[in-house]
């Protein structure tokens, strides 16, 4: 027998199935206290989290806020309470408000707000005994053992995604062509502070380019270094318009823009490298807390651009030039400044906007207010026909007693016997068009308008409208002398001063025997009388409700993301007529001597010559000025988007359906 063979035997191998079973029976028991101690802490934790759950969403549910009062506190800790969660020294339950933003990636964030209640956080933690585990791990990495562990649990419920309203007032050009584009170039070269020289191809191509919002505020916020989902703070940060260009161009490239815009929005970055820093939250209104499924909407990018490009000219001092050329008009200079930028697309909750249309939470928007200074270069008056010897005539009769000498060009020194042994006396001294430019003031205020109501349909019968209230425009018209450095001051209207066209003035003298000199410092206007022209007229506002309404054929509000339903707004009154009548109807302004100049009394028996000098001036202004207007409404402001004889409002409605508060995060 071999020596090992009797350890082989059956007899020498009993006992051998006991001790394995007996460690297998260990170690199962080891798993098994494994297992219900981690599923104790499991059942704990998940007790615990249903309960910041619970908490949440009934805080939300019940519209709990965090102002004085706490009421979503309260109401998050009677839910616990419901939930057998009782808080003392080893239970605790904290409540915050806040808003949720959404990143492009649609990673969700909480941010903390106490004025806010769009979201509500609770956390919770609760102590319990330490898993067995966890007293094994402890033990072998040589830290004290707690007997003690505390598990935490956090939920952030929002209330439902709401209904989304946008307003936007939209150009009315359909398209451009080569007579436009001679415009806007060198008015948005002038805007700008740069050269700029696109086609007509390059305009109408911005013109017909859509941009989705969403996209264009991401991008903006890569460019700018905000954080991924806070549009709050990237419409409050500074840009320069080129940035603001930039993304826009980054934008329309990923979606397959054409070559020709790519080329015409790189052309308008170059002119815009010296214009004034903005903020785009002075052209683009969206409310406190707006999601970025709200925010997925489109916008005319000719809008966009024509917005930041006048908000900048806003900031600045700088008064765009056109060159004579541009409008046709001879011997005339037109100077157009932004004195309040557009704000041309609003976004919110038609619901909060509703409750107070005019509060922080308003869906508003409006055109720019556009001041146009026109200065034109009157023709010479001594050479028109019978004006000379009307005015010689008025003088005369002034003056029968005087031995009158008058030029052509009508100044005049008369030689008066009441000059005596060299004492000061009053003598004529007229003038005719002393100051020979006049200048025509426009203000343009486009036209504003702000939701006041809506409704989503509750059924498939329901009706979905939107009501805008709706302002249409104003403008003021001023005729006579402008002081051009305080012509486009944002603060104040400009002060508008009768421009003399007859200026029967009088100076003081000292003669002796009817030899010596006048003084001409001491003119005084329109001492002994005269004629002048001005004007200051204002065209009355027109209010009106605008109802986009799914009952009203064509005028359905459509969805984001689609073209909006547009209506066109009816002036009160046909505001381009009402302008050129006033020039056409313009009256000038006759003086009568100042205080007891010794010729009041002769002015008065001589109103039929004044008539005659006024009857020669008024039509020869009128056909001068009255023409003026139609290129300066028609070719100049139509191209910035503002129309007088019409605005244009368009509307989009998201509806969502009602239902309950969700846990976001």
């Amino acid at each position: 027998m071999s020596p090992r063979s009797h350890f082989k035997g059956p007899a020498r191998q009993r006992g051998a199935i006991g001790l394995m079973a007996a460690l297998t029976l260990g170690l199962a028991l080891v798993m098994m206290l494994l297992v219900v101690d981690s599923g104790r802490l499991y059942m704990e934790q998940r007790k615990l989290q249903r309960v910041v759950d619970n908490s949440a969403l009934e805080a939300v549910s019940r519209g709990g806020n965090c102002l004085p009062g706490l009421t979503a506190a309260t109401y998050a800790g009677q839910s616990a309470v419901r939930n057998g969660y009782v808080v003392d020294t080893n239970n605790t339950l904290a409540t915050t408000c806040g808003t949720l933003l959404t990143a492009a990636t649609g990673l969700r964030t909480f941010t903390v707000d106490a004025t806010q209640s769009a979201a509500v956080k609770v956390v919770a933690s609760r102590t319990v005994i330490t898993s067995f585990a966890g007293g094994v791990q402890a033990l072998f990495s040589n830290t004290p053992i707690s007997l003690n562990t505390t598990l935490n649990a956090s939920a952030v419920a929002a209330k439902p995604q709401p209904t989304v309203a946008q307003l936007n007032i939209r150009s009315t050009l359909a398209s451009i062509d080569t007579a436009q584009s001679n415009i806007l170039n060198p008015l948005f070269s002038g805007l700008l502070g740069g050269n700029v020289n696109l086609t007509a191809l390059g305009w109408d191509g911005l013109l017909n380019t859509d941009i989705n919002l969403l996209k264009y505020l991401d991008q903006l916020a890569i460019n700018l270094n905000v954080a991924a989902g806070n549009y709050t703070q990237l419409l409050n940060t500074q840009a320069t318009v080129t940035q603001l260009i930039q993304a826009a161009a980054t934008v329309v490239q990923l979606n397959g823009a054409t070559a020709t815009v790519i080329t015409a929005l790189g052309q308008l970055q170059i002119a815009a490298i010296n214009a004034a820093p903005v903020k785009l939250g002075d052209i683009l209104q969206l409310q406190t807390g707006t999601t970025a499924a709200g925010l997925d909407a489109n916008l005319q990018l000719l809008q966009l651009i024509q917005g930041v490009v006048q908000l900048a000219n806003s900031k600045s001092a700088v008064a765009a030039t056109l060159p004579i050329s541009v409008l046709g008009l001879a011997n005339v200079t037109v100077r157009v400044k932004v004195i309040e930028p557009p704000q041309f697309s609003a976004i919110g909750d038609p619901a909060r906007a509703k409750a107070n249309p005019t509060g922080a939470d308003r869906i508003y928007v409006r055109t720019a207010q556009i001041r146009t200074l026109i200065s034109v270069n009157l023709p010479v008056l001594n050479g028109v026909t019978g004006l000379v010897n009307a005015v010689l005539g008025l003088v005369g009769t002034l003056t029968p007693t005087l031995n009158a000498l008058l030029s052509l060009n009508l100044v005049a020194t008369l030689n008066s016997v009441g000059c005596l042994l060299g004492a000061g006396c009053q003598q004529l001294d007229p003038l005719l068009l002393p100051s020979p430019e006049i200048d025509i003031a426009l203000d343009a205020g486009g036209a504003i308008s702000y939701v006041t109501d809506y409704s989503c349909p509750t059924d498939t019968t329901g009706t979905k409208s939107l009501t805008a209230h709706t302002i249409t425009s104003v403008a003021d018209l001023k005729v006579g002398k402008i002081d051009p450095t305080n012509a486009f001051s944002s603060a104040a209207e400009p002060t508008v001063k009768p421009l003399p066209l007859v200026d029967l003035g009088t100076v003081t003298c000292h003669k002796i025997l009817g030899i010596g000199s006048c003084d001409e410092s001491t003119h005084v206007q329109y001492g002994a009388g005269g004629i002048a022209i001005m004007v200051n007229s204002s065209v009355v506002q027109n209010t009106q409700d605008l109802l986009y309404s799914s009952s009203t054929p064509f005028a359905t509000p459509a969805n984001l993301k689609l073209p909006p339903s547009v209506i066109t707004a009816a002036p009160s009154s046909n505001i381009v007529n009402s302008l050129a009548n006033t020039l056409a109807g313009i009256n000038l302004i006759v003086y009568k001597p100042q205080g007891s100049n010794p010729l009041g009394s002769i002015v008065t028996g001589v109103a039929s010559l004044i008539s005659d000098v006024t009857t020669i001036l008024q039509p020869l202004i009128t056909n001068l000025l009255s023409p003026l207007l139609d290129p300066i409404l028609d070719g100049l402001l139509a191209n910035l988007g503002i129309t007088l004889n019409k605005v244009d409002v368009g509307a989009n409605l998201s509806c969502r359906p009602p239902g309950q508060p969700m846990l976001a995060i």
